[in-house]
């Protein structure tokens, strides 16, 4: 007889897949290190047809997805965009309508800065099924390989997440003051405007000497982090060497990062060092 003690169902019945008809999957990504895909993001990139995927998805990830699948690369990266976000759009729905299974591969989470929920809305208004898997936050991975917890209660109780990369036409960076400066903040895509964000939180009342952290190629062997300050941050990033995307992490728990980064790469190294 077959031994089922350690079988496991991975999902539950009302979140499977429709037996017929077309599907779309917003699929998270991650921050970049394929151990963090969820077990569903894998088996959706297992069972495509075709995958349209972002500048930012690792190509670890992309080997993961099988030879027989179409994978069109729709990323979009600051002034690099391989196709408006209304063509890219219609390519989900035209591939949806010749009965595809058809993933949308987003680096991080599809809700958090991802266009998800523009692209919803246009499978929504042609009555195309969809659903959203979730990933883990660029934010999120950040912190967690970097040794920087977002929350704190020595530090932190609130967090803010923000896009430094403004909408067309616009000039406005509004959400800086209505921030708090003993709270996190983290900054997705703030290289670009890191001298301009700094200069207008310091002047809306954060101290020129609140810790900044600036973490590129968050959770993979290409990780750097470097820290500095507000007051010091456009000249640090000016010789940093950093390259989009950089996150951003500002706030007095970047100061743990000294303490707690070493355990992370102690683990990594497997030679936990007893007192």
């Amino acid at each position: 007889m077959k031994n089922t003690k350690n079988a496991c169902t991975v999902e539950t019945t009302g979140a499977s897949r429709p037996e017929s008809g077309p599907l779309v999957s917003l699929v998270g990504a991650g921050p970049g290190d394929p151990e963090l895909l969820t077990l569903r993001a894998l088996r959706r990139l297992r069972e495509a047809d075709v995958v349209l995927y972002d500048l930012l998805v690792s190509q670890e990830i992309l080997d993961l997805i099988p030879e027989r699948c179409e994978c069109i690369c729709v990323g979009k990266r600051a002034n690099r965009h391989m196709l408006p976000q209304e063509e890219t759009n219609r390519m989900i729905v035209n591939k949806a309508r010749k009965g595809l299974r058809v993933v949308r591969l987003k680096g991080g989470d599809p809700f958090m800065f991802g266009r998800g929920g523009e692209e919803m809305q246009e499978l929504a208004s042609e009555g195309i099924p969809c659903e959203v898997v979730p990933g883990v936050t660029a934010a999120m991975g950040a912190a967690s390989s970097t040794g920087i917890p977002l929350t704190h209660r020595d530090h932190a109780q609130m967090v803010s997440f923000v896009t430094g990369h403004r909408k067309k036409d616009c000039d406005d960076l509004e959400w800086v003051r209505h921030l708090n400066p003993a709270s996190t903040l983290v900054v997705y895509m703030g290289l670009g405007e890191a001298p301009r964000i700094a200069a207008e939180l310091m002047a809306h009342g954060h101290a020129a000497g609140t810790p900044v952290a600036a973490v590129a190629s968050a959770t993979t062997p290409q990780q750097r982090v470097v820290t500095t300050t507000l007051g010091a941050l456009a000249q640090t990033l000016a010789g940093s060497g950093l390259e989009s995307p950089v996150l951003l992490i500002i706030g007095s728990v970047v100061t743990l990062h000294g303490d707690l980064y070493p355990l992370i790469e102690q683990a990594k190294r497997g030679m936990p060092e007893m007192a």
